[in-house]
């Protein structure tokens, strides 16, 4: 999980919740063009990847996710601090079932469980293997946290495990024919965007176990 750093909402946001006022719409009912301005300001600011498992999204390929379930918390569903975009974690054999991420946790939410990736130190919580798991950290004070996070997202079904360790392999196999200088830039730029303002997908995993074995 990456942290991310919300950035202003949009313009037309700010006026339809003015024009609004106290009145709290049905989320179908959202105009939709300036639904389109929420969904491509969320895709900026994560580096068009999911915020909770790090896959590569599209406006496509991704839904706008309540953190705080609008069902429990209906006077934040069109705050923008209260929305991300999260994958449609669809399996890929069966693509009308929803499996990890934020169609997987639905209107579960605890507010001392949930990690939020809205929280600076949310990348703490969790370790990987380089076999592709996601695991809690070694602090015993984040294990809770982190292992009801990991179940109610799913985070470590086979699909994402799988998807994670090829990632993972493939950078290190990179790093292999590089010298030390190079691979301390190498993993910097996991950590940043690139030019087409996108996030490497899986960046936490791979940041993390390039950093056990070459640093």
């Amino acid at each position: 999980m990456r942290y991310i750093h919300k950035k202003p909402e949009p313009t037309s946001l700010t006026k339809w919740n003015a024009k609004r006022g106290n009145r709290t719409p049905n989320w179908k009912s959202f105009d939709r063009r300036v639904k389109d301005d929420v969904y491509e300001n969320l895709l900026k600011e994560q580096g068009y990847t999911c915020a909770y498992c790090g896959i590569k999204i599209t406006r496509r390929t991704c839904h706008i996710e309540h953190f705080r379930p609008k069902s429990k918390y209906p006077h934040l569903t069109f705050t923008y601090t209260n929305l991300i975009a999260s994958c449609q974690g669809e399996d890929e054999d069966r693509p009308t079932r929803p499996v990890h991420c934020g169609h997987k946790k639905t209107n579960w939410f605890d507010e001392e469980l949930m990690i939020s990736p809205l929280d600076p130190n949310c990348a703490s919580y969790f370790r990987f293997s380089g076999a592709g798991d996601i695991l809690p950290s070694h602090d015993p004070n984040y294990t809770n946290a982190a292992e009801t996070t990991i179940k109610h997202l799913a985070l470590n079904i086979d699909k994402l495990r799988k998807m994670r360790r090829f990632a993972i392999d493939t950078a290190i196999s990179i790093c292999e024919g590089l010298e030390e200088q190079e691979i301390k830039l190498f993993i910097h730029s996991y950590q940043n965007m690139n030019e087409q303002g996108e996030y490497t997908p899986f960046a936490a995993a791979i940041l993390y176990i390039l950093q056990q074995f070459f640093i």
